[in-house]
């Protein structure tokens, strides 16, 4: 039962490095004009839930499975995630906003986090990997 939810936990690892990859990309492309801001807050924004839900998915999986060291590490970016989603003001395209992402700085600030959140999957993904690894052996 623990290798399978560490297993499932590196499929849904791999996917969140994956949306991470496709938040540099898509940003740099804007940051280096090749798209314009609106199709690339449009595309940002269809895989805000997504990232939300598959985050929360490996937090609860870590819950359930009583790995409590593992469900505190994910806990921060969850609720970071929720935080961003629920302080979206009123008229806004959603998270990333065409008519606000070139102010204050915050194509910097959204590069910044996209790049910590990168880290930080590939770091989950080696905690998940070496588990996985351990529960197989285990068994």
């Amino acid at each position: 039962m623990e290798a399978v939810v560490f297993i499932l936990s590196l499929v849904d690892c791999c996917a969140l490095i994956f949306l991470s990859v496709y938040f540099i990309i898509t940003l740099s492309d804007l940051e280096c004009d090749y798209i314009n801001a609106r199709a690339c807050c449009s595309k940002l924004n269809k895989w805000v839930i997504p990232e939300m839900v598959g985050q929360c998915l490996s937090m609860m999986l870590m819950l359930v499975s009583m790995h409590w060291f593992i469900f505190l590490l994910n806990m921060p970016v969850a609720a970071w995630n929720i935080y961003r989603y629920m302080r979206i003001p009123m008229g806004n395209m959603g998270v990333f906003d065409p008519t606000e992402i070139h102010n204050r700085g915050l194509l910097k600030s959204y590069m910044k986090e996209a790049m910590i959140k990168l880290g930080y999957h590939l770091l989950c993904f080696f905690i998940y990997l070496y588990s996985m690894i351990l529960a197989l052996i285990n068994e």
